[in-house]
């Protein structure tokens, strides 16, 4: 173990230093207890065996200081004096102090005490990874809660939370942003057609080519069943139908068959709306505003993009 000795005898100092190399221990050692606190920060030691009485800052002072520290360790500290008495063992305890040695250090005590200090900080080490690793698992739960387990884009859950903060940003920042409601056409027929295990292979295959269309930034989500939804940070409506309209050109170039569709292959409609600083609006109107001018694509032939096609639509 790491350890450092705090003591502003020399002598007590060097019996305490030789004691512990003498049973393998790796020490360190200070003069009184500010240049201990600075080591402390320094060498993060696994114990801490402190004198009661220094110059500078006691050893009591040392310890409330170490134990008040924020650390994702447990540092053991033994206070070494000639005080025995309950209320000042108690005093000791109550400022973070772990166990006690008397003056003059015994060797036999020390090691005594050692096996007590490792023990302890081994449990400590053991759970901060535990703790750790449970953080690791929250957060990846907390990942696969907000991500759609078929095409791994977020679901309605992760879309629902990411509007609040996009609202938050446009209100506070005035920020504006592009969403677009893609929908794949003749979904019900390719299904019938092919069977419900193709039916979501292709929507794999279509949220993947949406994924390697999307650019740094924008954010895609499976809205239910075969639509999709997009948002696209600090775009313009134009700027958003291009992007949408990649999108589309991208799944058409998949060549996936579809017997059902005009084209003989698969492909995708989509609507774009887009709110801008200043509009008294919110994400909701905003995506109405998406899927009225999807219903448009869809109502004039399909495999094709429209846009929100007046401010009004997106006046909530």
């Amino acid at each position: 173990m790491k350890i450092l000795v705090a003591d502003d005898d020399p002598t007590s100092r060097l019996i305490a230093d030789m004691a512990l190399r003498a049973l393998g221990q790796e020490c360190h050692t200070a003069t009184d207890g500010i240049e201990a606190w600075d080591a402390f920060q320094a060498l993060h030691p696994d114990v801490v065996l402190s004198d009661w009485m220094m110059p500078g800052m006691s050893g009591l002072e040392l310890c409330r200081k170490i134990r008040s520290s924020a650390t994702n360790t447990y540092p053991y500290l033994i206070m070494v004096t000639n005080r025995g008495a309950v209320d000042e063992i108690l005093e000791g305890m109550n400022a973070g102090v772990d166990d006690y040695l008397v003056k003059p250090l015994n060797t036999e005590d020390l090691q005594a005490r050692l096996i007590g200090a490792s023990r302890v900080t081994g449990l400590h080490t053991q759970l901060a990874t535990q703790r750790t690793e449970l953080q690791g698992l929250n957060l990846e739960l907390s990942a696969i809660a907000r991500r759609d387990p078929l095409t791994g884009l977020g679901n309605r859950r992760a879309l629902e939370e990411d509007l609040e903060l996009l609202e938050a940003r446009v209100t506070r920042y005035g920020h504006r942003y592009c969403m677009a409601l893609l929908d794949v056409d003749l979904f019900k027929s390719y299904n019938d057609t092919y069977g419900h295990m193709a039916g979501d292979e292709i929507l794999q295959a279509v949220a993947a080519e949406l994924k390697a269309e999307a650019r740094g930034g924008d954010a895609l989500f499976r809205y239910g069943g075969e639509e999709f939804l997009c948002i696209f940070p600090e775009q313009s409506l134009a700027g958003g139908r291009l992007a949408v309209e990649r999108m589309r050109s991208g799944v058409v170039k998949l060549s996936i068959p579809h017997t059902g569709s005009p084209t003989g292959v698969l492909t995708i409609s989509g609507g774009v709306a887009v709110l801008d600083p200043g509009q008294s609006t919110s994400a909701s109107a905003v995506l109405k505003a998406a899927d009225e001018a999807l219903y448009r694509a869809k109502q004039l032939g399909r495999n094709r993009v429209e846009q929100a096609s007046s401010h009004a639509e997106v006046t909530g």
